[in-house]
């Protein structure tokens, strides 16, 4: 895929799915953290002293404040504080090389409980696409907790009216119509799009944008001709009139969100952005079961309803062996469409 940057792995919703089942075991073994500031450092094992998971917590985003990672880590704060779930819960911001920076420094906290690491499908896709040392066996996976849905946009004024016609003509011409995205997960994304069009990602010209606001500045700018982004990112935008939403990427229709799906218009493109919690390995049946249900326990309250209505997320819980196999498959996937992508 032709690309006129670097992607910077930014952390840029499938209907409701409780699943109470704890964590089963998670293969995984200790490595060398990467290298990482001593103020951080310290700010994550001073947290962790006492291991009743109820006393105190330290939830790591693994990003500056102010994206999606830090949304979910700080949303996540105030229903544990709200609700007394937590005695003393803080959030500590570890950014750096899409995630795997923070992902390393926990992986090194065998046996402690009292840390949470916030990911997803940007975390996993930054182990693959920079081959970090840490990977996501490193920790203990806790639960799945929320999707974001990307959206296919163009400007309003764009002659494409419909999906179709935005392939058929990306289709002709590959590299003359320029896409472009907030993060990595969009590149995926359009990888995906392509496949299912029959069109060689490595023909496909990308323009990385750092961020959801650049990308739409880019489509308004005609830098780029198409973008996949969030749809919390391109929500204002579409109901401005700015931009004209040609396709939701989801498994089936959303409630709420009046965008036909990729699927409805032939295209198997179902790539989520989902958001996870996950804690240190070494810990015993006990603890990863406790940890399992204070993340269920906490997305249960009013303050992450409305936190989800804010963020426009979407509930879907997996966890225990469902979470694992999860995983595994989206792995399988994520690693597939980088091989795609040729890099």
């Amino acid at each position: 895929m032709t690309q006129t940057d670097t992607p910077a792995l930014t952390d840029n919703p499938a209907p409701p799915r409780r699943t109470r089942s704890v964590v089963g075991k998670i293969v995984g073994g200790v490595i060398a953290a990467a290298a990482i500031g001593t103020a951080a450092t310290g700010s994550v094992v001073s947290a962790s002293t006492g291991n009743e998971v109820g006393a105190s917590m330290t939830i790591v985003a693994p990003a500056a404040a102010g994206g999606g990672w830090d949304g979910v880590a700080r949303e996540l704060q105030q229903a544990q504080k709200a609700n007394g779930l937590v005695n003393n819960v803080q959030v500590v911001n570890m950014p750096g090389a899409g995630g795997t920076i923070a992902l390393g420094n926990v992986s090194v906290l065998e046996g402690q409980p009292n840390n949470m690491l916030v990911g997803g499908t940007g975390l996993l896709a930054a182990t693959i696409q920079f081959d970090s040392a840490a990977t996501l066996d490193d920790v203990t996976p806790l639960a799945v907790v929320v999707e974001e849905y990307d959206v296919i946009v163009v400007p309003a004024d764009s002659p494409y009216e419909t999906l179709d016609d935005l392939v058929q003509a990306w289709k002709d011409d590959p590299k003359a119509l320029p896409w472009t995205g907030g993060g990595s997960f969009d590149q995926l994304v359009v990888t995906d799009l392509a496949l299912s069009a029959g069109i060689d990602p490595v023909d496909t010209t990308y323009i990385s944008s750092d961020g959801g606001g650049e990308a739409i500045q880019a489509l308004l700018n005609g830098t780029a001709k198409a973008a996949a982004g969030g749809y919390p990112d391109n929500i204002d935008q579409i109901e401005a009139g700015r931009l004209r939403a040609l396709a939701l990427v989801a498994n089936e229709p959303i409630e709420g969100i009046d965008i036909p799906t990729a699927v409805e218009q032939g295209h198997d493109v179902t790539l989520t952005n989902w958001r996870s919690l996950s804690a240190p390995t070494g810990l015993d049946d006990d603890e990863r079961e406790a940890l399992t249900e204070l993340v269920l326990d906490s997305v249960a309250t009013p303050e992450w309803e409305g936190a989800m209505e804010r963020y426009h997320w979407t509930e879907r819980i997996i966890t225990g062996d469902d979470l694992d196999a999860f995983l595994r498959d989206e792995e399988v996937r994520i690693r597939e469409l980088y091989e795609e992508m040729g890099l």
